[in-house]
């Protein structure tokens, strides 16, 4: 089952590529900051001043890319968005958010002492207006080396 393989893929991700459109059909990629996969949905945090939040908010539907650089086979996933601003829901994650973002920093200071490097590039801050997208998955294809592709609708 690919929902499977995708959460295995996905456990160590801190960055999704994201396509959208908007209605004059003017396309957008962009990565996105991956919070985590639950219960057919992946949440993706973002800034509100860019293409991809504007594009959405015009037209919900979206498709995610990645690469397992261990297999070679590359995924697409794509969706529906709901776009959470306020609320429960948006408190709730964002405590998920904090949290993932003192870990993130703490690793990635870490990885950079043992390399030598100045921790202040390694710390991870998000901008005080952000949205969270809440993709909902509706179907999965996964690109094999060779060609092969498999696809999977929820």
């Amino acid at each position: 089952m690919l929902t499977k393989r995708i959460a295995e893929v996905l456990k160590d991700r801190e960055f999704i590529s994201v396509s959208t459109c908007n209605l004059k059909n003017e396309p957008n990629a962009a990565p996105k900051f991956f919070l985590k996969l639950q219960g057919g949905f992946i949440y993706l945090i973002d800034y509100t001043i860019g293409r991809t939040w504007g594009n959405l908010k015009e037209n919900p539907k979206i498709s995610l890319s990645l690469m397992d650089t261990e297999t070679l086979s590359g995924y697409q996933i794509n969706g529906t968005v709901e776009i959470i601003e306020s609320g429960l829901e948006f408190d709730n994650i964002y405590a998920e958010l904090l949290q993932k973002q003192i870990n993130l920093s703490a690793k990635r200071i870490i990885e950079g002492v043992g390399k030598a490097k100045r921790h202040s590039s390694f710390e991870v801050a998000m901008a005080d207006k952000f949205v969270i997208f809440k993709v909902a998955i509706n179907e999965i294809a996964e690109i094999v080396p060779g060609g092969e592709v498999k696809r999977e609708k929820l």
